[in-house]
């Protein structure tokens, strides 16, 4: 049998079960992340919204997604097991047309012991998904791709990730 080692994962205990980590002793710092998601349409699919003006039998595609996207951001904590339920200061959502593609920015916030890394993919992932529910009826060859961090300030480091 082996000898249980100190964790490499912090969801991991000594024994390598899993855990939600413990921030009650952590110094409560302002944190904020900015998550990243793409949509990419078909062309004639992205013809007929710019033509539509974005509004399709379902509804206003952009303002649903926008309101999806906040309200996956807030829920992170009961969609990721291990994640610690937070009170955001502010969750801001943006999506604007890069070609034929939907590129999503969600800048997440909080003041607190844990940073909103997740919260902010959450959010920017949940718009994703609202943007591709919204408009598969015009196709399924909609893609949802490059799903990333792109900064996180607060706590012990703050990282401007490579694009």
């Amino acid at each position: 049998m082996m000898e249980p080692t100190a964790p490499l994962l912090s969801h991991l205990d000594a024994d390598a079960r899993p855990r939600m980590v413990d921030v009650g002793g952590k110094t409560p710092t302002d944190r904020v992340a900015h998550g990243r998601a793409r949509v990419r349409f078909p062309p004639d699919v992205a013809a007929q919204l710019r033509e539509a003006g974005f509004v399709l039998p379902k509804g206003a595609v952009l303002t649903v997604a926008h309101i999806a996207g906040v309200m996956g951001a807030k829920a992170t904590s009961q969609l990721i097991p291990l994640c610690h339920p937070l009170a955001l200061q502010r969750c801001d959502i943006a999506i604007a047309m890069d070609g034929d593609s939907a590129v999503i920015d969600c800048t997440v916030a909080c003041h607190g012991t844990t940073g909103v890394e997740m919260e902010a993919l959450t959010g920017a992932s949940v718009t994703a998904l609202t943007l591709y529910d919204m408009c598969k009826a015009l196709s399924h060859a909609i893609v949802i791709e490059d799903i990333r961090l792109v900064s996180k300030r607060g706590g012990k480091s703050d990282q401007a990730l490579p694009a």
